[in-house]
């Protein structure tokens, strides 16, 4: 019964990582820590999975109606690699309660975040940075929603660059695929359009992810009986979350991001405080 709980849990844990861009560990972690008692080191194990398969489930369909930006993503992914293989040594370094609070605080900032931009649709006159320039990284994509054609420029490149190294930090300690961070550094820092970074976020998770995967198998914190429903779940959750996202306007998408980030966010940070909710 629990192993069916979980992969019902882990299905909607794929749509709302696909839709948001923030991997299904959004959902997972807290879920499994708090409704099933699970221990946070094999809740994070199985986090890890459920980031590679969101990638899997929702990268296809993104990538073939081009709204990922490939180049963008390659780009960052260098920094987000290098960052999950840090972050995964310095996870089990630290004690639970540590982790739940990091957690709490990194997901309330990237709420806080999205607020200030709750009724833009798309990016105003963008300026393209040189560096984007010579690594052609601007893009366009058809606004299913909108119904037409979206060009859009890159700005802010290196800061941008820095930003995705601490997500990979971010997603190997924590095992949330730092998506929240990615899509953060990409709407804000790099000004691209909301769905571009979700779907370039969704499209970086698996490579972030399996790079920290090894660490958490080596370690034995990935148990099959948690990882196996979620990852199945997880997969048919975020195709499903692929259709869904780009029937939706930007504003939409952060209107839903807001409170369940927040929400998630107070969860867990009066977990690591020990204080329980009646």
């Amino acid at each position: 019964m629990m192993v069916i709980e979980i992969f019902g849990i882990a299905i909607l844990a794929g749509i709302v990582g696909s839709v948001l861009g923030l991997g299904g560990g959004i959902v997972v972690t807290p879920a499994l820590t708090m409704l099933f008692g699970v221990d946070i080191k094999f809740a994070i194990g199985a986090s890890i999975i459920s980031v590679i398969a969101t990638s899997s489930g929702s990268a296809i369909a993104y990538i073939r109606d081009r709204i990922t930006n490939l180049r963008v993503g390659m780009f960052l992914e260098v920094a987000t690699t290098v960052g999950a293989i840090t972050g995964a040594f310095i996870g089990g370094l630290m004690a639970p309660s540590v982790l739940y609070i990091i957690f709490g605080v990194l997901l309330m900032y990237s709420a806080y975040a999205m607020v200030r931009k709750t009724k833009q649709e798309l990016p105003q006159e963008v300026p393209l940075h040189p560096a984007a320039a010579r690594l052609n990284l601007q893009g366009e994509y058809y606004d299913k929603a909108l119904q037409k054609s979206v060009s859009y420029n890159v700005d802010r490149v290196y800061s941008g660059f820095g930003v995705m190294y601490g997500a990979g930090v971010i997603s190997g300690m924590l095992g949330i695929g730092s998506g929240s961070f990615k899509v953060m550094a990409m709407d804000v820092f790099m000004k691209l359009p909301l769905k571009v970074s979700s779907a370039t976020s969704n499209f970086m998770m698996g490579v972030t992810g399996a790079a920290s995967a090894g660490v958490y198998l080596f370690r034995g914190e990935i148990n099959p009986f948690y990882a196996a429903p979620v990852a199945l779940g997880v997969l048919i959750g975020s195709t499903v979350g692929a259709r869904i996202m780009q029937r939706m306007k930007s504003r939409t998408i952060r209107k839903i991001f807001i409170p369940v980030m927040a929400y998630v966010a107070i969860q867990m940070i009066l977990q690591g405080l020990g204080i329980k909710l009646l």
